[in-house]
């Protein structure tokens, strides 16, 4: 008999969407609108990909050998002439594409016609490095200007940009500098983190010490003087693009041209060198950006990933940028100089769009209620979660503190699938804690090990059909891509375990591989961890599985306490109690032991793996990706 996942989770309420949202989104509705996606999906992203400009059209929308794809063959294209030369060449050119703010305040905004300008001179600046197409250029910077430029500079001339967070320590910025074959680095003296100066050129020299096909080092010096430079090798960023023209064009592409290798974590051995190009993932992200969060032209944008990560690639610097949005994005942390730090943002750039993480929420929760109401937050119209399934219980306060009408979208993807899967739409029901329904064009669905449709239960999380923005392989590992796709045959497995409402509603449990097993009931992990964060002295909960001599498995949980909590006897019981009137008796944890942190990817992902590795004394495998 094939195995499921206990679905333990009680149904929320329903919120139905106003009728000024709905009546006034792209999508009204999106019943009709996904049948007729799926039902001719070539012809619904071959108009979506019209809507784009192309040197030269395509010959045919699809070709899908399983489980290799190509869209748009044929056509050429580039993502950055989109991004810029679209709108500068409408009225678009005098409008904000980029407000940047710093930790400290400083600000720093630029139009479509001047990123356009700082953009080519970064493209004329690569050439001068005798940088041809197809050669890789690392990226290591912290969350300014500079890096933005610099990824829409190298697709604009053909490069391969590898962006590193600038969180990483040497050894995992070298391993992916040595994987990507990288022959330039660009990077800055300096980050600042919590009024902290953090030293990023220290980091570049110790890891560039051992790439000996690194022939240049450009440095953005935000504090002069603060690391000399040793000429050749290493280069001012300012001398290196003073001079240069303002003019650079970008190059006809094919549409399969890489554009980008991202690095994402692996469970054990090396990180994965995801490979994403210009045409299918122009088309996808485009089209979620806009459809998503009901993007408008008068809209203020403010997605607050790192474009280290696969967020920022895709919803602060391409999507975005692909539809003409004002962006607005700010270094530092959500609670520093203190926790208005956001709120204050949204309300001095009159912010409409709000894209965050669960993690963030629960941070934020944290501090109380009282910080979001010093700010007017009316601008906010379309609000959005990411990174990890949202537990009701954030969901709600989030909902609430913004004013209690904002639509949530609740999105579902990762590095590899490029663009947003599964999420609601502003004109959609919501169900606090449910990512909903699959994206336009994009057929996923809830499978047992076998690949048969789970009717009840939990299952694993799958796309049957290709779209255009998914990955194309792992960087110099095909063997590593083919895995997605062989490891249930005939669909992509995401490794997320999920299970799906009378409603259709998608409700995402985990990871699979953070799926307990007691008693012969396979728990996902986010269910219990969603009970917990529910009681109100927890803000935080992690959820492990532990060897059991009789039940097989056991619930071992790690929870952080709100502020002015404090440990006790009496306090594990009673979150023992609320999880057992939440979920029932099999979902209890036998331990629960209270943290002051958890470790978490940079990204803001609990990694449960190393938690249960250090509860069982196991090797914790790659931990590159570490905050701590």
């Amino acid at each position: 008999m094939a195995e499921t996942i206990e679905t333990l989770q009680k149904t929320s309420r329903v919120i139905q969407p106003s009728d000024s949202i709905k009546s006034g989104t792209y999508i009204q509705n999106y019943e009709q609108a996904y049948k007729q996606s799926i039902e001719d999906p070539e012809n619904f992203w071959e108009g979506i990909a019209k809507e784009l400009d192309w040197f030269s059209p395509w010959n045919k929308v699809l070709e899908w050998n399983y489980p290799w794809a190509k869209w748009f063959l044929g056509a050429t294209c580039n993502i950055s002439y989109n991004c810029l030369d679209r709108h500068t060449k409408s009225w678009r050119k005098n409008k904000v594409a980029v407000i940047w703010v710093g930790e400290d305040g400083q600000e720093r905004i630029f139009t479509y016609a001047a990123l356009h300008r700082e953009v080519n001179k970064s493209a004329n600046a690569l050439k001068s490095l005798g940088l041809h197409k197809g050669d890789r250029v690392t990226i290591y910077l912290p969350k300014i200007p500079e890096q933005i430029f610099v990824m829409l500079a190298c697709a604009r001339i053909g490069l391969i940009h590898s962006v590193v967070y600038s969180g990483f320590s040497a050894p995992a910025l070298q391993s992916r500098i040595q994987d990507a074959e990288a022959r330039v680095v660009v990077t800055a003296d300096l980050g600042y983190d919590r009024g902290k100066k953090i030293p990023l050129k220290t980091v570049v020299d110790e890891a560039v010490s051992n790439c000996p096909l690194v022939e240049k080092v450009i440095v953005v010096q935000r504090e002069k003087g603060h690391f000399p430079l040793t000429a050749p090798k290493e280069i001012d960023w300012d001398e290196w693009v003073q001079g240069q023209s303002t003019d650079c064009e970008a190059i006809p592409l094919d549409s399969e041209t890489p554009l980008y290798i991202l690095y994402t974590s692996g469970t054990t051995g090396k990180p994965k060198g995801v490979v994403h190009v210009h045409g299918g993932y122009m088309v996808g992200t485009y089209i979620t950006t806009k459809y998503v969060f009901d993007l408008k032209d008068e809209d203020v944008y403010f997605c607050v990933a790192d474009p280290g990560w696969v967020t920022g690639h895709s919803y602060i610097v391409y999507g975005p940028l692909l539809n003409g949005a004002t962006i607005l994005t700010a270094e530092g942390k959500p609670d520093y100089p203190n926790p208005g730090r956001w709120w204050d943002l949204i309300e001095q750039y009159g912010v409409s769009i709000f894209y965050t993480t669960p993690t963030a929420i629960r941070l934020l929760m944290k501090y109380g209620e009282d910080w979001p109401k010093k700010y007017d937050l009316s601008s906010l119209k379309v609000l959005g979660s990411v990174g990890e399934p949202i537990n009701p219980e954030a969901w709600e306060w989030f909902h609430r503190v913004t004013g209690g009408t904002k639509p949530i979208m609740d999105t579902w993807w990762q590095t590899e699938t490029g663009m947003i899967m599964v999420t609601p739409l502003p004109s959609v029901p919501l169900k606090p804690g449910s990512a909903t329904r699959p994206f336009l064009g994009v057929e996923a669905d809830v499978v047992d090990r076998e690949g048969k449709n789970t009717d009840h239960g939990g299952g694993f999380a799958v796309i049957t059909k290709p779209w255009p923005s998914m990955m194309r392989t792992i960087y110099k590992d095909p063997d590593r891509y083919l895995l997605y796709w062989n490891t249930i045959p005939g669909v992509y497995t995401a490794g997320d375990v999920c299970h799906k409402d009378e409603d259709g509603y998608l409700w995402f449990m985990g990871r699979a591989d953070d799926v307990v097993k007691v008693a012969g009931n396979r728990i996902g992990t986010a269910e219990v961890e969603s009970a917990l964060v529910s009681h109100e002295s927890v803000v935080e909960a992690a959820v492990i599985g532990k060897p059991h001599p009789t039940a097989g498995e056991m619930i071992k949980a790690f929870v952080i306490l709100k502020q002015g909590e404090h440990e006790s006897t009496d306090l594990i019981k009673s979150l023992k109690d609320h999880v057992l009137r939440e979920l029932g008796k099999i979902a209890v944890p036998r331990e629960i032991e209270v943290v002051p942190s958890l470790p978490k990817t940079r990204s803001g992902k609990i990694m449960r793996r190393v938690l249960k590795a250090k509860e069982l004394g196991q090797d914790p495998g790659d931990i590159s990706t570490l905050e701590e």
